[in-house]
C-alpha cells in the first residue's frame, strides 16, 4: 500500500475532523452542479454513462463468477423497467468472502483505511452526474435533488463518518512505556492498544435515498476495519452500485481484496436480507426503512444495530412575523420530493384561537387557508412545481395519497395528478391536506408516507407542544418545526422536544427548510426516540463498531 494516498488525503481528513468539532459549514464536495466546478461536459457525459447502463449487465464490480443476474428497477418518470442486471450471489457466498477479507482489512492501519476511503469519494466525485440520473430514474427525485443528495451531500456524509471513525481510532496512543514509582524502584511496562473491529457489517438501503442513507453506515464500518455487504433496495440499486464499484477499484489498486466491500442484491425470486441479517457472522447492521422491519433488525441477538425508521414529524404554529413567508416555507417543505423524505413535516398543530401575526391574531380558518393556498400556488407553478415534486417512487405511496380519505377529518386540499413537461408518464400527485381534531389521535399518530399533511386543531400552543412531544416519544420523530416570536414559548418547545429526542428548527423562512440536514453540523436522527436508535454522525455511531484491547509486558532489563 502506497503512502502517497495518505499524504494526498491527510489534509482532507484533518479539515473534516476540525469541522466535526466546530460544527461549522464545511463541504468538501460542492453542491452546485456548475460547469466551472465539475467540467463543461460533466452533465452530458453523466447522462450518457447512465443511458449506457440501461438494458445491460452492470459489470463494473470486481468479483468471481456471478451465480445469477438480477434486476427489478423501474423509472418513476417513465414507468418503464431500466433493464439493468446485477451479479447475484447467495447470502452464504457474500458472508464467506467478507469473512476472508476481514482478516486482511482489520490489519490495515486506521489512517491508511481512511485514506483509501477518501480516495473512493474522490473517484465518486467524477461520477456525480451519472449517479444523479441513476437516482432520478430509481427514486423519482427531481434532477437537482438527485445530484445534490446522492452526490455531494452523500459524499460529505460519508466523509463525516470517515473522519469520526479516524479520530476515534487515533484518539489514544498506539503504545507507550508506562512507569509507576514504587519507592526504591520504578515499575515499568510496555503497553499497547488496538482498536479491534467487530466483524462483518451489513447495510440495508432504502428506495428513496439509495446513497445518502447508505454511505454513512457503509463508510463508518469500513473505516473502523469491518468488511461491508451493501444490500440495496431492489428498486434502487444503480446509484449505490456505482459507489461500491469505485470502492472496490481503489481497494484492488492498493493490493486489497474487493470483498472488503460487496454489493448483495436480491434475486428476482429470492430475497436475501433476512438471510444476511440472521447470519451469526454478521455483527453490525445499518438499516433505513419502515418501523416493522426495523424493529425486527433491532431484535436480532448478537448484533450491533444502527437504525433509522419511520417517524411522525410535527410543525408547531404559535406566532410569526410574516405568515405568507411561513406558509411558503411550509408548502415547500411538504411538497419537496412529494413528501417522500424522512424529515418531511406531517402534523401541523394550529391553535383554535389562531396564530399571532405581528401584533394581530389571525383566525384559525385563515391560517389553514394560507397553508392550502401556498401549496396550491407552488404545485400549479409550471416552472417550479414539477421540479419540486419530482415523481412518486412507489405506486403504493400514490395510492395512499389518493386513499387518505380514510383519515377522520375534513378535506382542506384534495390531490391531483401533476403534469411533468419532460416526462408525460411520470407518476405524480399533489399534496393533500386534511383537518383533524386533536382528539383523533389515531389519525395523526402514524406516519402517512408521501405528500399528506394533517392540520390538527388544538386548544392552545401548550396542547400543541404536548401532542408533538407525545407523538415523538411514542411513535418517533426525526424533525420538528416551530414558529414563535415569544422567547418563553421557544424555550418551552426546546425543553419539551429535547426530552423527546427531537431536533427543532425555529422560524424558518426563505431558503432553508425543516427537511434539510447539513453534514458536519446537524446530527441526523438522535437515537433518542422510536424513529431510530442511532445518529449520524456522533461518536457512538463509530465507537460501537470496534473494541479497544490492550496488551502489556514488563520492560526488558
Amino acid at each position: 500500500m502506497t503512502s502517497d494516498l495518505k499524504n494526498k488525503h491527510l489534509p482532507i481528513l484533518e479539515n473534516a475532523v476540525k469541522a466535526l468539532h466546530e460544527r461549522r459549514f464545511f463541504a468538501q464536495y460542492p453542491e452546485n452542479p456548475m460547469p466551472d466546478i465539475y467540467g463543461e461536459n460533466a452533465d452530458k457525459e453523466g447522462r450518457e454513462r447512465y443511458k449506457q447502463h440501461l438494458n445491460n449487465k452492470f459489470t463494473e464490480l470486481v468479483h468471481d463468477g456471478a451465480e445469477n443476474w438480477a434486476g427489478q428497477e423501474e423509472s418513476p418518470y417513465e414507468q418503464q423497467p431500466l433493464g439493468i442486471k446485477y451479479p447475484y450471489f447467495s447470502a452464504e457466498t457474500l458472508v464467506e468472502r467478507a469473512d476472508e477479507a476481514f482478516h486482511q482489512w482489520r490489519k490495515v492501519k486506521p489512517v491508511d483505511r481512511a485514506a483509501i476511503l477518501v480516495e473512493s469519494l474522490e473517484r465518486m466525485k467524477t461520477r456525480f452526474f451519472e449517479i444523479a440520473y441513476a437516482t432520478m430514474h430509481t427514486t423519482g427525485q427531481a434532477y437537482m435533488m438527485s445530484f445534490q443528495a446522492s452526490g455531494p451531500h452523500a459524499a460529505d456524509r460519508a466523509l463525516e463518518a470517515i473522519a469520526a471513525g479516524y479520530e476515534e481510532q487515533t484518539r489514544f496512543p498506539e503504545h507507550m512505556e508506562w512507569e509507576k514509582p514504587m519507592g526504591k524502584y520504578n515499575l515499568k511496562l510496555n503497553k499497547s492498544w488496538r482498536a479491534v473491529p467487530k466483524g462483518i457489517g451489513l447495510v440495508i438501503g432504502c428506495s428513496t435515498f439509495p446513497t445518502w442513507n447508505t454511505v454513512p453506515g457503509m463508510y463508518a464500518s469500513l473505516v473502523t476495519g469491518n468488511p461491508v455487504i451493501v444490500k440495496p433496495h431492489p428498486k434502487a440499486v444503480l446509484p449505490i452500485a456505482i459507489v461500491v464499484a469505485e470502492v472496490q477499484k481503489v481497494l484492488v489498486e492498493n493490493g486489497l481484496s474487493p470483498y472488503i466491500c460487496q454489493l448483495g442484491v436480491d434475486a428476482d425470486d429470492r430475497l436475501i436480507t433476512k438471510e444476511l441479517a440472521e447470519n451469526p457472522r454478521v455483527k453490525l447492521i445499518d438499516y433505513t426503512g419502515g418501523t416493522e422491519f426495523g424493529n425486527y433488525v433491532e431484535s436480532l441477538p448478537g448484533k450491533v444495530t444502527f437504525t433509522e425508521k419511520t417517524g411522525v414529524n410535527s410543525i408547531i404554529l404559535d406566532s410569526v412575523q410574516d405568515i405568507d413567508k411561513v406558509a411558503q416555507n411550509l408548502a415547500f417543505s411538504l411538497s419537496l420530493y412529494s413528501g417522500q423524505m424522512c424529515t418531511a413535516p406531517q402534523n401541523f398543530f394550529v391553535p383554535e384561537t389562531g396564530v399571532k401575526v405581528g401584533e394581530e391574531m389571525m383566525p384559525y380558518e385563515e391560517v389553514v387557508k394560507k397553508l392550502a393556498d401556498a401549496v396550491t400556488g407552488l404545485v400549479n407553478n409550471p416552472k417550479a412545481g414539477p421540479h419540486i415534486l419530482g415523481a412518486i417512487q412507489n405506486p403504493a405511496t400514490a395510492a395512499r395519497v389518493k386513499e387518505a380519505a380514510s383519515v377522520k377529518g375534513r378535506e382542506v386540499l384534495s390531490t391531483c395528478d401533476i403534469s411533468n413537461p419532460m416526462f408525460e408518464n411520470a407518476r405524480t400527485c399533489s399534496p393533500v391536506i386534511y383537518e383533524v381534531d386533536a382528539t383523533e389521535k389515531e389519525s395523526f399518530s402514524r406516519e402517512l408516507f408521501g405528500p399528506i399533511a394533517l392540520i390538527i386543531k388544538t386548544k392552545d400552543t401548550d396542547q400543541s407542544i404536548e401532542l408533538a412531544k407525545e407523538m415523538a416519544m411514542n411513535y418517533g420523530a426525526i424533525s420538528c418545526g416551530a414558529y414563535t416570536t415569544d422567547e418563553e414559548t421557544k424555550e418551552k418547545i426546546m425543553d419539551e422536544m429535547s426530552l423527546a429526542g427531537t431536533p427543532v428548527s425555529f422560524n424558518l423562512t426563505g431558503g432553508i427548510y425543516v427537511n434539510q440536514n447539513a453534514a458536519f453540523s446537524d446530527f441526523h436522527v438522535t437515537g433518542g426516540n422510536p424513529a431510530g436508535n442511532a445518529s449520524f454522525t456522533n461518536p457512538e455511531y463509530v465507537i460501537k463498531r470496534f473494541t479497544w484491547v490492550g496488551f502489556r509486558e514488563p520492560v526488558a532489563g
